[in-house]
């Protein structure tokens, strides 16, 4: 899909689905990447953060191909979108064409460290609503990409909140089928009101995965302290 085709959808509500992304070959083959620790720069257990009951971990420099890849044609789509929100938001800052230069943008500022991750749930975990900045520099959009086909749990759905000024916040739960994405607002996005656009605050997290495993790709465009 291309910048105009997610536009409407992500003003709309925030976030877009994406048609297959990865081949269920492919899909195995990056969970399969899970147990490899040479792959990772960290791991963290979400339950000793009180984040939720689950693991996650960070992918290390240099990322698998197929992730470094996914990240730059992504980003490069979507770059349009983040500086049409930024001129709605009123705020300064715009975003380069190429994934490139903008992580050189974000090493300038102390953020060096890759942030797409392997996330892994089984029966009993979740993901508490959140929001994933690492830094001064933060790109608004980010990608989640199902590994694991819908057959192999149940629950765990992608969880989006919108938190509305003067008004109750709106949820959505969105089931991913396997090498199937989701676009979604990191942290904010503009929204079209009768007096000019205002700021929805976005958090999303993950429902109770009741049985099964459940793994997905997170592709965060911002690096991280």
């Amino acid at each position: 899909m291309s910048a105009s085709d997610l536009a409407a959808p992500l003003d709309a509500q925030g976030f877009a689905p994406l048609p297959s992304l990865l081949t269920p070959a492919a899909c195995d083959e990056l969970a399969a990447l899970y147990d490899d620790e040479s792959r990772f720069r960290s791991r963290i257990d979400i339950a000793r953060f009180r984040f939720g009951v689950g693991e996650y971990k960070y992918f290390a420099a240099p990322l698998p191909p197929a992730v470094d890849s996914l990240r730059h044609e992504l980003y490069e789509r979507l770059a349009p979108i983040a500086n049409a929100w930024m001129g709605r938001l009123r705020m300064r800052r715009t975003y380069p064409g190429q994934l490139d230069a903008f992580l050189r943008q974000c090493h300038a500022a102390g953020q060096r460290r890759p942030t797409p991750l392997l996330l892994k749930y089984t029966a009993g975990g979740y993901n508490c609503l959140h929001q994933d900045i690492y830094g001064d520099i933060a790109f608004p959009l980010q990608v989640v990409v199902a590994l694991t086909p819908r057959s192999a749990y149940r629950g765990g759905e992608f969880l989006l909140v919108e938190q509305r000024p003067r008004a109750q916040s709106r949820g959505h739960a969105i089931a991913i089928e396997q090498g199937a994405a989701v676009v979604f607002a990191t942290r904010e996005r503009p929204a079209a009101g009768t007096r000019g656009d205002y700021r929805v605050v976005m958090r999303h997290g993950i429902s109770t995965v009741t049985s099964g495993t459940r793994m997905t790709l997170g592709i965060i465009f911002h690096d991280a302290k």
